[in-house]
């Protein structure tokens, strides 16, 4: 133990002294979500005048993205694996480039040396009495670069929790620790309005009692988990683990007793949420955290029965096509782990696959239920693995129906101001009868 401590003490650094270590030329990958390691990554901005043309990699995060500013282009270029907020501006400027890729895959690129992670950047837990840190609340693709990297430097944060699973890492393979004491940046929840609350209502009635259950950020996710207070034993594999998956878990809603893979624990790759999330999942051993291409692969998914995916969308075409990385022509967000999740559920036993969106967009001056995608918008999820759409106004099931179909069922649970279009636009490309 003795030994550890030492070397430990050894490679305490300043985050300047740190990034000073990171040399010119090379992809730098940064932790995840809420373990972004926020005084490094300012630090490689403001002192890393000796870098030259790296780039920068990661999934989403919830800090500011100070190397997508204008004027740093020379040192630094961003690839998205997912794009943020943070980033979003820069990747439809052109400052800044998109990857898309399946999220099950983005470990496989790393290990794999097609994409090598020169350099990581991670925010640990304090070490436990062996010399073991804990990666917390970013498992996902950082522990594919972690195993893989040529340099790791960390911060250290007493606040980031010592969560368990495939999360811990020797302080012999991190080259130098920065101690740092700051809360974990937190993702409040979005109030929930009436579409919200009725798509979750929705999406409810379909989830059945011993179900697995995945799903993502924001309003209707937490809609949904707010409306499944009569459900009975759900279990957990996700890639996103939120405030409202602990509340049904601290009801005994959630309990795993059903799952056919990992029972009773709740697997994930990531935690956002708000700081009382943050410390429930601190030393909690119904928590598992593992690495993205464990919780997002499909065939793994499939092995849970019951497994139901709950994913959004910004626009379905009538044709079941699902838009969710694209806005009016330009990147939004990402593929994600939707189409991971969607093909995982689709082979379940007695799963479902879902994707839930509001009728419509823009104030309700668009519908997101649509004739045809506007130039431009790409195809996430294929015609051919949707099985259920929900909106406000009910539940499409899709599966084994075809074209004219599909566009009745769609145009169905469509915003009723647009139903008569959206009938006149199917029957104009013959989906639908003339009549």
């Amino acid at each position: 133990m003795t030994d550890w401590q030492e070397r430990y003490a050894a490679k305490l650094a300043s985050a300047e002294q740190a990034v000073r270590l990171i040399p010119a030329r090379k992809r730098i990958l940064i932790g995840s979500g809420a373990a972004e390691p926020g005084s490094l990554v300012e630090a490689m901005v403001t002192h890393g005048t000796h870098l030259a043309g790296n780039e920068v990699v990661h999934l989403m995060t919830l800090g500011s993205a100070p190397y997508v500013q204008p004027g740093l282009e020379a040192r630094f270029r961003h690839a998205a694996f997912f794009i943020g907020a943070n980033v979003r501006q820069a990747v439809q400027e052109g400052r800044a480039d998109f990857m898309p890729v399946f999220l099950s895959e983005i470990p496989q690129l790393i290990t794999s040396g097609r994409v090598h992670i020169d350099v990581a950047l991670i925010q640990v837990s304090p070490p436990d009495r062996l010399g073991f840190v804990s990666l917390g609340v970013s498992v996902d693709i950082v522990r594919a670069a972690v195993d893989t990297a040529d340099l790791i430097l960390a911060e250290v944060n007493p606040n980031m929790p010592r969560t368990l699973g495939d999360s811990f890492l020797h302080v012999d393979r991190i080259a130098q620790l920065v101690p740092v004491d700051v809360p974990l940046p937190e993702r409040a929840r979005e109030p929930l309005d009436d579409v919200c609350r009725e798509i979750g209502r929705n999406v409810a009635s379909l989830i059945p009692d011993g179900a697995t259950l995945q799903m993502g950020i924001g309003r209707i996710p937490d809609a949904t988990l707010a409306a499944l207070t009569d459900q009975r034993d759900l279990g957990i594999h996700t890639e996103m683990l939120s405030d409202g998956v602990m509340e049904l878990a601290e009801a005994g809603i959630v309990n795993g007793r059903r799952k056919t893979v990992l029972p009773g624990k709740i697997v994930t790759s990531f935690v956002m949420g708000t700081r009382r999330l943050y410390e429930w999942v601190h030393d909690n051993p119904q928590i598992e955290m593992r690495a993205s291409g464990f919780t997002n692969d499909p065939f793994l998914i499939s092995r849970h029965e019951r497994m139901v995916a709950i994913n959004s969308a910004l626009a379905v075409d009538l044709t079941g096509q699902v838009a969710a990385d694209t806005v009016r022509g330009r990147f939004f967000s990402g593929i994600g782990g939707q189409v991971d999740f969607i093909r995982g559920a689709a082979r379940s036993l007695g799963g479902k696959p879902i994707i839930a969106l509001p009728a419509t967009a823009r104030q309700g001056t668009v519908s997101r239920i649509q004739a045809v995608f506007e130039e431009g918008t790409g195809v996430v999820t294929s015609r051919g693995d949707i099985h259920y759409v929900v909106t406000e106004y009910g539940v499409a099931d899709l599966w084994g129906k075809n074209i004219r179909q599909r566009a009745e069922a769609l145009t169905g649970i469509a915003h009723p101001d647009f139903r008569a279009g959206l009938l006149a636009e199917a029957r104009q490309r013959c989906y639908c009868f003339p009549d």
